[in-house]
């Protein structure tokens, strides 16, 4: 059986290019390219186009460098 992340419940968001929407309530989401739980308050990254979050400008980046590399 799975336990819940210590953090608590994983929110769902729908961002927007300068803020976000709650979809469902929670106390974290997942970074799109490490997975890491990144704590609501914490949160200061994301892509309103790819509708995900990030941990830091170095999980951006490698995002860029992912899709730039598919090309």
């Amino acid at each position: 059986m799975l336990r819940p992340p210590a953090f608590g419940t994983e929110a769902v968001l729908e961002y927007s290019n300068s803020d976000y929407r709650v979809l469902r309530q929670g106390t974290f989401v997942r970074c799109g390219v490490t997975g890491n739980p990144i704590q609501i308050e914490d949160l200061r990254y994301w892509s309103a186009e790819r509708q995900e979050a990030y941990s830091s400008p170095e999980a951006v980046l490698a995002r860029l460098a992912e899709e730039a590399a598919a090309r």
